[in-house]
């Protein structure tokens, strides 16, 4: 099967199943089959996939048919411009999570070495981002899973800002409580689980399947862990810090 054909077969495959952004999705897993990328998926159009090629290919398709997200099976997404290593352990990082870095970066912009906490990092995506594009922030991120914080402290090498990101195993900001914190902090900012508990079967299979629970469960109403939060950003900030979350509309 050459390159061309694969790429048709692949685009009406998904689209029979029913996946949003077949075309897109479809040129995505075939370049990671082929081991090229979006852009060598037409230049080479007419080369023959090697059979390992087509084998690899059909499974991506098949997973990607049974709701697994594109994200876990690239194992990596963008965000912010920048490319995020992800793995099951880790809530894929979403578009309009960037709103709340990008104004973050437009609150700190005045600060030359800034101190800022994230709470819940996940894969790091907003921590490495501020950082990124702030070269005199220094955050502490913390997270209670330890497998979340390995992939996360993989990001974090990625984009080369492994000095300015310190990353601690906790519940919340309770890892703060020993390092002299309190007050000195300009900005706290969090996307923590936020669905209500009974809306997580509603969700899409891709999202409520496949996805951490922990990351996604936010109690009854959705609101349990902000709750606990704010009192503990209240004590960290300095005067005139901000605490920036993340949260549905209803909220």
């Amino acid at each position: 099967m050459r390159m061309a054909e694969a790429l048709a077969t692949a685009r009406a495959f998904l689209r029979q199943r029913g996946v949003p952004g077949a075309a897109l999705e479809a040129e995505l897993l075939l370049a990671r089959a082929a081991g090229t990328d979006r852009v060598g998926v037409y230049r080479e159009a007419q080369r023959v996939l090697l059979p390992a090629e087509e084998e690899k290919l059909w499974e991506l398709l098949r997973r990607r048919a049974d709701g697994e997200p594109v994200a876990y099976l690239l194992g990596e997404k963008e965000f912010m411009g920048l490319s995020f290593a992800v793995t099951p352990d880790v809530l894929i990082p979403r578009p309009e999570t960037e709103l709340l870095v990008e104004t973050a970066l437009l609150l700190l912009g005045g600060e030359r070495e800034p101190l800022v906490a994230e709470a819940g990092t996940g894969s790091g995506c907003i921590a490495v981002s501020l950082a990124r594009y702030h070269p005199g922030a220094v955050v502490y991120a913390t997270d209670i899973s330890p497998p979340a914080l390995e992939v996360a402290a993989q990001n974090a090498r990625r984009h080369g800002v492994e000095r300015r990101v310190r990353f601690l195993a906790g519940d919340l900001l309770a890892p703060l409580y020993t390092l002299g914190l309190s007050g000195r902090l300009s900005l706290v900012v969090a996307n923590l689980p936020y669905v209500p508990r009974g809306e997580i079967p509603r969700l899409p299979v891709e999202v409520s399947r496949y996805e951490p629970r922990v990351a996604l469960d936010g109690g009854e109403d959705g609101l349990d862990l902000y709750r606990r939060l704010v009192p503990q950003a209240w004590e960290f900030l300095r005067p005139g810090g901000y605490l920036l979350v993340e949260i549905s509309p209803p909220q």
